[in-house]
């Protein structure tokens, strides 16, 4: 598995902040881009395979949301508190996804496959969605702190 992302650490203070944010958000696109393409390569699977990589996926997004909680707290007096929020929201959001999908996964009356099938792909969807806010937000910081910078700098040129 993935650290979230592996270049968390560095400062992204002065000119070459931009350009770790940058990294960041190309490092979020390709993942973006290798999920889409193996839930693609899923639909042609034996059910076997694709069970087992659903269940490799929900203990993958299960170990990110531990390491995103822990470096949340760990930064806790850093951390601002509304991003403190998106974390537990989203800790609290796998998981009910994965009580969900346990649930769904100890039926096995026929009459509830397709509706399971449509809740399955209405949470799939609500991550989808929760990720675009989440591309959409982290852009707009990107912006927000190369704006910052540039004007910190105007500012220094001028004294």
């Amino acid at each position: 598995m993935k650290a979230p992302f592996e270049r968390r650490g560095e400062k992204t203070e002065g000119k070459g902040g931009a350009h770790v944010l940058s990294d960041m958000l190309s490092e979020l696109a390709h993942r973006a881009k290798e999920a889409e393409d193996r839930a693609r390569a899923a639909s042609a699977e034996a059910k076997d395979k694709v069970r087992q990589r659903a269940d490799e996926a929900s203990d993958s997004a299960r170990q990110t949301a531990d390491e995103l909680k822990q470096r949340s707290d760990a930064a806790r007096q850093e951390a601002s508190d509304r991003w403190s929020q998106v974390h537990r929201d989203w800790s609290r959001h796998v998981d009910q996804i994965q009580a969900k999908f346990a649930e769904t996964k100890a039926k096995q009356d026929r009459a509830w496959s397709q509706m399971d099938a449509d809740l399955a792909a209405e949470d799939a969807k609500d991550a989808c969605d929760f990720a675009l806010a989440a591309v959409e937000e982290a852009e707009s910081a990107t912006l927000d702190a190369i704006l910052a910078q540039m004007e910190a700098d105007e500012f220094a040129a001028r004294s």
